[in-house]
């Protein structure tokens, strides 16, 4: 079996809620919660879930852009949260990121030669000359021009500045890259190309992608697999294929309801969520999803489900765990509204 690229084991990121003159800790927004799963290499895994769920304080946590509060995160074997200085840096070099809104994450002072070559110069890598043909070289490879790498972020495009923040995440030569929402600023006509240019890129150079998203569509083109979170915890993990095809927690039923599909022998019964998405700095007892779920029984409000494994894949849903088939039983929910909780259960 071939080793995991990277690691996540019991990873938890707390953000302390404090009131008062003295600023005195009343309570913790739990971002990540025990959040455990592995990525091969030369693999996608897609991580998704709602605004709020904790996905991109995952990836920040792992980058070490926040310090973990609990768990371990290993790199290739190597200990993300116990490295630091000269052996962080060097761990940093093989795991770069393309944030969300290419403008924001960009110095509008600095040329796109210096952006790109900015983390070389860092690192110490090359010479000069070496670097600026560094330059040219990414610029070909994302799709650009190289005579545009003297000109600044505010003379392109969105989708030019995506490619461009791609081309500096490549400059090192990482192993893992992160891509943080990554189309989600850019018109619908851009993003696939930018999606394109990414399975190219994962193709032409081997790259392990960890990509966080809340488009399903892309998501489930790009990925390989896929991890759904909710309130700082997996609630299910599976190949994609698998998960497109027949999802197990309701959560997951209602994620893949809600993504529009032009084929309509693909689309999905809908499927409204009740209510809003609770505070995670006071999760419900028992299922964190039971306030929303159309099929929670007794057990979900009192007791909390674990993730327990199914084949490849994993969940964490007490009608799972017991047998129910609860794509039938949201199903006849949704078109039995008056059915008791036993009908709906039980059949």
């Amino acid at each position: 079996m071939t080793e995991p690229l990277l690691s996540v084991q019991h990873l938890k990121k707390w953000f302390p809620v404090r009131k008062g003159f003295f600023q005195r800790t009343v309570g913790h927004v739990k971002a990540v919660d025990d959040v455990s799963f592995d990525v091969a290499p030369r693999e996608t895994l897609a991580v998704v879930g709602e605004s709020g769920c904790g996905k991109t304080t995952l990836v920040k946590t792992i980058l070490r852009l926040y310090e973990p509060d609990d768990g371990r995160m290993l790199f290739d074997g190597r200990d993300l949260a116990a490295a630091s200085g000269s052996e962080l840096r060097a761990l940093r070099r093989d795991m770069q990121i393309v944030f969300q809104d290419p403008g924001a994450s960009m110095n509008p002072r600095m040329t796109v030669r210096s952006i790109i070559e900015e983390g070389l110069v860092i690192h110490g890598v090359g010479t000069k000359r070496e670097r600026q043909d560094r330059v040219v070289e990414l610029l070909q490879k994302v799709g650009l021009d190289p005579a545009f790498r003297n000109r600044y972020p505010h003379q392109f495009s969105g989708g030019q500045r995506q490619r461009i923040s791609i081309a500096r995440a490549l400059a090192l030569s990482p192993r893992l890259l992160v891509l943080d929402e990554p189309i989600s600023a850019l018109d619908v006509s851009i993003q696939s190309q930018i999606v394109n240019l990414l399975n190219d890129l994962k193709q032409d150079l081997g790259l392990t992608y960890l990509f966080i998203s809340h488009d399903l569509a892309m998501v489930e083109y790009l990925s390989d697999r896929v991890v759904v979170m909710y309130l700082g915890e997996i609630v299910e993990s599976a190949p994609a294929a698998e998960l497109y095809a027949k999802p197990l927690h309701p959560y997951t039923h209602s994620l893949l309801a809600s993504a529009p599909r032009m084929d309509p022998d693909r689309r999905r019964a809908k499927l409204v969520l009740k209510d809003d998405v609770p505070s995670p700095i006071n999760p419900p007892s028992g299922c964190r999803f039971h306030p929303r779920c159309p099929i929670a029984m007794d057990v979900c409000r009192t007791d909390k489900p674990q993730l327990i494994q199914i084949g490849d894949r994993l969940v964490r849903c007490h009608a799972v765990e017991q047998g129910i088939d609860t794509g039938a039983a949201i199903e006849k929910t949704t078109y039995h509204e008056h059915a008791t909780p036993h009908e709906v259960h039980t059949g």
